[in-house]
């Protein structure tokens, strides 16, 4: 298809769907590895699935902020591929994979220092050796997980993405049987398990290792996948280029502090559910779980939107990109209205499928029908979000987080949680409101700026 062209809905809806389920495996496969931390350390007690709920707040609030950063060579990169200029996409990888391990190290050290300086602030949580356990153990993916993220942005520019979810597997398969081994230990597995059988069991720390070891795996992978990925011009190494990092910084920086805008949010809603007792906060993260699960497939197609995006502003075609973003938009809402449905109906069997005691399990059906609701906004503003990065526009979304998070989402939050004695359910439709007022934000956005004209962010 010709730059010029103008695909049909038809053909928009088929190919932004031919990118965006490879895509939404992987991300879901993202998701996938802290649910299964959950679902298998749930089965060792109330408390240590507490400590894995703060832990993830913790570490999700870090992460995510060091992710978006790496997002921003998602634009530059497909913006290159737009404008077949494939050598300079492959220049990009480069710049990214330092700025990620410099990100990763550099951010690696709060994760393990926060918990060691909680009880300064009156902090003393039961569970908090085991989050320290879990966190610096954790602490250690986080440059393979940036890594990973920044080869999954060219993967997905060059529209073959399938070996990402070759690796989202494979690590996912790892990472459920590693859990199960150092969680529990192996004393229990027959004989012809051999030496596995002498592991201990390490708890709640065992699951942050077998994640570790998932992350390292999944890396691997697709660094293998893009080393026999054909490129004109191609060299075996390239230095790096102070401008294009600190390029890569500029346009990712919006996206980090709007991810952490979202993200920092949702962990604050666990501290304070874990204020209301260890019942509501496990509720919380067997909840958000669920939640990131589904909300991955819409990241997916917002990834998807992005990348189409991305090819069309790079092509200077910006009816194109028009068509891609609005075609992203409807697929995602049209999934998560589906994904609403599932978890109205079917309340009270997810939450004994994460083995919850009785007592979280009566929280977790009302928070599931909450979920449901929100999964609406939740899957527009994160398909909006991925569409304006594609086009370059990534400061408006974070502007719309803060005001839409934390000056609507948290005062109702509090209202509602609080003021009004509803719980940790009144927090979750505090972080609805939020979501909703966000959503609609960067649809008005796109819809007004794709009326005028894209530029690419590189001539």
């Amino acid at each position: 298809m010709s730059p010029a062209t103008l695909p049909s809905r038809r053909e928009e809806f088929r190919e932004l769907w031919k990118l965006a389920l490879p895509i939404a495996i992987a991300q879901g496969g993202q998701s996938l590895m802290s649910f299964v931390d959950t679902a298998v350390v749930g089965r060792v007690g109330t408390q240590a699935l507490a400590a894995v709920g703060l832990s993830s707040s913790v570490f999700f609030a870090i992460s995510s902020f060091a992710i978006g950063l790496m997002m921003g060579v998602d634009p530059l990169v497909s913006q290159a591929f737009g404008a077949r200029n494939t050598p300079r996409a492959r220049e990009l990888l480069w710049q990214g994979c330092y700025l990620a391990t410099i990100v990763g190290t550099v951010l690696a050290v709060p994760l393990m220092v926060v918990p060691r300086v909680l009880p300064l602030f009156g902090v003393n949580f039961a569970e908090l050796p085991e989050v320290r356990d879990y966190l610096t153990w954790r602490a250690l993916s986080l440059p393979l997980l940036l890594l990973f993220i920044t080869t999954r942005a060219y993967l997905q520019a060059t529209g073959r993405p399938r070996s990402l979810v070759v690796a989202t597997g494979v690590a996912n398969l790892f990472n459920l049987g590693a859990n199960i081994l150092f969680v529990f230990g192996g004393e229990g597995l027959p004989a012809w398990f051999g030496p596995l059988r002498l592991m201990p069991a390490l708890g709640v720390k065992g699951s942050a290792i077998a994640t570790l070891l998932a992350c390292a795996m999944e890396w691997v992978i697709v660094a293998w996948a893009v080393r026999r990925a054909p490129v004109a011009a191609n060299r075996a190494w390239v230095k790096p280029v102070r401008a294009d990092i600190l390029n890569a910084l500029r346009v990712g920086l919006p996206i980090g502090l709007h991810i952490a805008a979202e993200v920092g949010v949702f962990s604050l809603a666990g501290v304070l559910s874990r204020w209301l007792g260890p019942e509501s906060m496990s509720a919380h993260q067997i909840v958000m779980s669920f939640g990131s699960i589904t909300f991955a497939v819409a990241l997916g197609i917002g990834n998807a939107g992005s990348v189409r995006v991305g090819w069309a502003v790079g092509a200077r075609n910006t009816p194109r990109a028009r068509r891609s973003g609005l075609m992203a938009f409807a697929s995602g809402a049209g999934f998560m209205v589906m994904s609403a449905l599932f978890y109205a109906l079917f309340p009270q069997q997810l939450a004994r499928l994460m083995g919850a005691p009785p007592e979280v399990i009566s929280l977790v059906v009302p928070l599931l029908m909450v979920c449901g609701v929100f999964q609406i906004s939740d899957g527009v503003q994160g398909v909006g979000a991925g569409v304006l990065r594609g086009a370059g526009d990534t400061r408006f979304t974070f502007y719309a987080n803060m005001v839409g998070h934390y000056l609507v989402g948290l005062p109702v939050a509090l209202l509602l949680g609080f003021g009004m004695k509803l719980g940790v359910v009144g927090i979750w439709w505090g972080l609805c409101a939020g979501l909703t007022a966000v959503a609609l934000a960067l649809f008005w956005r796109f819809e007004r700026q794709s009326s005028g004209t894209f530029q690419p962010l590189e001539a």
